[in-house]
């Protein structure tokens, strides 16, 4: 394995850990807050962050991608002044949009929280949250550098470390606030995570101060403004509309249930129990994912700055196969024991019918996911976000037809629809740059029928009932998993008959190396 795949693996591991850390830690906390406000306070909370997010979008306005893209090509192509250039341009850049981003948050969040959200318990949330926006978007830049420069790892410090303070500051101003209402219950929610963003920032800009370091001995170089705008501009106005439709989307769920004749407060609370309880059990495991995902776009980057198509394209069938392996694995186990996993995490079986219609999509939403990065390192950032704002357009539709009559499950449906309309431009788009082959029989059959039959099979044992039967079943369904799967990938082996005389770890590697990119182990690609 070359050093370039060493280095990437390592630095995915590390991300992926820390990154299933925190995610555990984020779920816990969610099933404690939720204990405190109820599904009424998380849907509150839910239209909140709706708002927020958009906010988001337009302070970062897509710098982290162009400081991810623009220092790894610098740096690919020996060039350490315009690696210093772009960081200059992106900072500045990431100030501007910040400051101005706070700003009109803050002036009007009253119109925002009693007009759009239809709550004016939302407006002080919505206020606080508008200081944590500078910090946000310089955070934004120091974490697209050191994913450029392979080095993520101190991002991921920071990150656990914010969400530490996060959870001790809100866990507090819960304790003190919430008798109040649910109105204080939010403020003391988003209030936390506003001063954990601020101190974040601090401690990531120390860590850059220090690790750039490296490129102070370069020369001034001329900042790149045009090609800085080149990416972020695209990508910030078609965030920009696919933000927004996203908010709308959300903001129009409660409506579109409340015309199913449920009340306001009932319709919150079907929205809370979906997006705050089912949502984040569903999304749980796309941490792993996500973490090897994001160091995708310097890779991509670099090849394509250095003209490598074949390498680009074998990483993007590697990519697909590892994807499905681990999507189709953990949406079948998810979807056997989805009343199960949100009673053990929230202490109520409610949400289990939403777990169950969300985790047959769990493949498509992770490919839909890796698609996307590996766009965005491609150069197709425009298109990328052109597809999801058709997705978003598409959401907004069919919240407006469907939910009045199906309820909030036909909201999953929704998710549903949307996500493989998604997936299915997106890899159109991505097959006409690299002409790759999506790999049907290694990445969808056999991990389906392993999947299928590992669930199958421990669903005959006598496990029992409880967490501790919960876990005992998850962890034999993940083994029986992997043993029928690279099992299955060995017999892809050409030469069967000499297979017993080979170790199964060994075949297995020359089956996967045959089965994602369809020829022998050592043979060249075609260029």
């Amino acid at each position: 394995m070359s050093e370039r795949a060493v280095r990437f693996f390592r630095n995915g591991a590390v991300l992926a850990l820390s990154a299933l850390i925190m995610r555990t830690v984020s779920v816990a906390f969610g099933a404690y807050v939720t204990g405190k406000v109820g599904a009424e306070g998380m849907g509150l909370y839910s239209l909140i962050m709706s708002v927020y997010t958009f906010a988001v979008t337009f302070a970062t306005s897509g710098v982290q991608l162009a400081v991810t893209r623009l220092v790894a090509e610098a740096l690919g192509r020996g060039d350490a002044v315009g690696a210093r250039a772009a960081l200059r341009a992106s900072l500045g850049y990431a100030l501007l949009f910040g400051s101005v981003g706070s700003v009109v948050l803050f002036l009007t969040a009253p119109a925002l929280g009693t007009a759009l959200l239809g709550d004016g318990r939302t407006v002080p949330a919505l206020r606080l949250l508008s200081v944590a926006l500078v910090p946000v978007a310089l955070s934004s830049v120091f974490y697209g550098y050191f994913t450029a420069v392979r080095r993520p790892t101190r991002s991921a410090a920071v990150t656990m470390a914010e969400q530490g303070v996060r959870i001790v500051l809100t866990v507090l101003a819960l304790g003190a606030l919430l008798p109040s209402g649910l109105d204080y219950a939010c403020l003391a929610l988003v209030g936390g995570s506003a001063v954990a963003e601020i101190l974040s920032a601090l401690f990531h800009g120390a860590l850059y101060a220090f690790d750039v370091r490296r490129l102070r001995r370069a020369e001034r170089g001329k900042p790149p403004v045009r090609a800085l705008l080149h990416i972020t501009l695209p990508v910030a106005l078609s965030s920009y509309v696919r933000s927004g439709l996203v908010s709308a989307e959300h903001m129009l769920i409660p409506r579109a249930l409340s015309q199913g004749g449920a009340s306001r407060d009932e319709a919150i609370a079907a929205y809370g129990t979906l997006s705050g309880m089912a949502l984040p059990v569903a999304l749980y495991p796309m941490a792993v994912l996500s973490a090897f995902a994001g160091l995708l776009v310097p890779e991509f980057a670099e090849g394509a700055a250095k003209g490598d198509g074949a390498g680009n394209r074998r990483l993007a069938e590697r990519t697909y196969v590892l994807a499905l392996w681990f999507g189709i694995g953990v949406g079948g186990i998810m979807a056997a024991n989805a009343t199960s996993l949100v009673s053990a995490v929230y202490g109520d079986p409610s949400a289990g019918i939403y777990l169950s219609l969300l985790s047959p999509l769990l493949p498509v939403m992770y490919l839909d996911h890796v698609t996307d990065v590996m766009l965005k390192g491609l150069g197709r950032q425009v298109y990328a976000m052109g597809v999801n704002i058709l997705d978003s357009l598409v959401s907004i539709l069919l919240v407006v037809l469907l939910l009045p009559y199906l309820g909030a499950v036909g909201y999953a449906l929704v998710i549903l629809i949307a996500e493989v309309f998604n997936f299915g431009l997106s890899i159109a788009g991505l097959s006409s740059v690299l002409s790759f082959r999506f790999p049907y029989l290694c990445g969808v059959l056999l991990p389906l029928s392993a999947v299928m039959s590992a669930v199958t099979l421990v669903r005959l044992l006598p496990t029992g009932e409880g967490v501790g039967a919960l876990v005992l079943r998850l962890v034999l369904s993940a083994l029986l998993y992997l043993a029928f799967l690279f099992a299955a990938v060995a017999l892809l082996h050409p030469k069967r008959k000499k297979a017993r005389r080979v170790p199964l770890d060994k075949t297995a590697a020359i089956g996967y190396n045959r089965c994602i990119i369809g020829r022998r182990s050592g043979e060249r690609s075609p260029q």
